[in-house]
């Protein structure tokens, strides 16, 4: 980790990136309360609002996400690799966090168990754990991490990986957003 990347080493528009329930959503809410750069949750551009994760036609979600990524200011957290290239092209600042799997699955578990509203959901009120999402965190996330890591070694711009709670803490703390 490179602690001494500042926060607004990363500029105007921070893409962060990672497996599902790696924390994302939570970094982004973090970064933007302090930078107040607008929030963008890529989860509610590609589904439907106020449902159990109902995609969008693909045409509205990448409408919606090149419209996003127009603007000059934003902190966009999620993956949707599909149209990372424009994302990347606009971006200042790339974050990947780079989190076991078994922190992926006590985040999800302890997500589903919370009476808070989730940080980037769909005006859900409580997910429940169900076996698709479990299946998703141990089988199909870990083999989404080399096309992220290529993706964030072939990135020209300012970037950081966090691989581990420590590392995100000590982050946190070194940007004051705790």
């Amino acid at each position: 980790m490179n602690v001494s990347l500042s926060l607004g080493d990363l500029g105007p528009r921070i893409c962060i990136m990672g497996p599902s329930n790696s924390g994302k959503s939570t970094l982004g809410k973090a970064i933007s309360s302090k930078t107040s750069l607008p929030l963008i949750h890529l989860d509610q551009l590609h589904h439907l609002p106020d449902t159990k994760w109902v995609p969008r036609e693909p045409e509205d979600f990448y409408r919606l996400h090149e419209e996003a990524i127009r603007k000059e200011r934003w902190v966009i957290e999620g993956n949707y690799t599909k149209c990372i290239s424009p994302r990347l092209e606009r971006a200042t600042g790339l974050v990947l966090l780079n989190v076991p799997v078994t922190i992926a699955l006590q985040r999800y578990i302890r997500r589903c168990y919370s009476s808070k509203p989730r940080i980037g959901g769909l005006n859900i009120r409580r997910e429940n754990v169900t076996w698709e999402m479990l299946k998703y965190i141990v089988h199909t996330a870990p083999k989404n991490h080399l096309h992220h890591m290529k993706i964030f070694e072939q990135a020209t711009i300012s970037k950081l990986m966090l691989a581990s709670l420590r590392e995100i803490n000590i982050c946190y703390q070194n940007w004051n957003i705790l």
